[in-house]
């Protein structure tokens, strides 16, 4: 199993003309994801070759779902089109939107998922490098050649981390790897991901990644407290920012004490997480939990 996409995901990609829908449709193509079609309404009708493999374009998101049962989508369009495009795919009754953009105004982000959530449309993002389930699917941009199927599950608000901890752990392999991203709003948290994944009977270990600034990552502790029997391992990027900064993401700002990555190490610690000080160190907490309980 895996948590959110699997082999058998019907994927739209939202954008797929442009630069960079075209170039992470290769990929996702490439990695066997099953792309079913591209929107774009000044195109509609054509069909986008992708190394002999032919992906035909809708000139919109319900036309595309008519066409061929997409349940999932894949936005890549900029940050001015983004709210209209998730808006689109919540009432065309997709059941999962992967929003890849960056710079969407946070007054549209909290417009879209308000509007997603009441037609029960899941949004992962914006501003996030997407989600893979190795060996079945992958919807965004996360390379899929650096890791395999496993059983560890991963949620992260950094998609560069996403990345390492998939390479430093790819001899274990992963259930399903989330990059929520690190807008001050997204779709779906830590929390959201912790719930599935412990649901999930083939994820036996859970990796959570996050970064200074906010309480997400202390809202994650208290869940994984009350709710998560599986063994959890995190990391917090940003343990050097200085105070006050916003150190790359637009959520990550540090006031005082609130926020830091000290303050989040302790309130994971406290919940029975153990926390790396560094992605590798990261890593071997996670191989000594598995040989723990092997």
């Amino acid at each position: 199993m895996a948590i959110h996409l699997t082999k058998e995901s019907k994927i739209l990609v939202q954008g797929m003309t442009g630069g960079e829908g075209m170039k992470h449709t290769r990929r996702m193509l490439a990695a066997g994801t099953n792309v079913v079609g591209g929107v774009n309404p000044r195109k509609a009708g054509r069909t986008m070759d992708f190394n002999d493999r032919p992906v035909p374009v809708f000139g919109s998101v319900t036309e595309g779902v008519d066409a061929t049962g997409a349940d999932v989508t894949v936005v890549f369009v900029p940050p001015a089109f983004t709210k209209a495009a998730v808006t689109e795919a919540a009432d065309a009754g997709i059941g999962l939107a992967v929003v890849i953009t960056e710079g969407v105004p946070v007054h549209d982000s909290v417009a879209f998922l308000a509007h997603a959530r009441r037609r029960g449309t899941r949004v992962i993002g914006p501003n996030c490098p997407g989600l893979i389930s190795p060996g079945q699917s992958v919807a965004g941009i996360i390379p899929a050649d650096i890791t395999k199927p496993g059983r560890i599950g991963l949620v992260s608000k950094s998609g560069t981390l996403t990345y390492q901890l998939m390479y430093e752990l790819r001899d274990i392999g992963f259930s399903t790897c989330v990059g929520i991203g690190g807008d001050p709003v997204v779709g779906t948290t830590h929390i959201d991901c912790l719930a599935a994944f412990q649901d999930d009977p083939d994820t036996d270990l859970i990796v959570l990644i996050g970064e200074i600034g906010g309480d997400a990552e202390e809202r994650a502790a208290a869940y994984i407290r009350d709710h998560v029997t599986k063994p959890v391992v995190g990391y917090i990027a940003g343990f050097t920012a200085p105070e006050g900064r916003t150190m790359g993401h637009a959520g990550a700002i540090v006031s005082g004490s609130s926020g830091t990555a000290r303050a989040k190490q302790q309130a994971l610690e406290a919940a029975g997480v153990r926390v790396g000080r560094t992605p590798t160190e990261t890593a071997r907490q996670v191989l000594a939990v598995l040989d723990a309980g092997a």
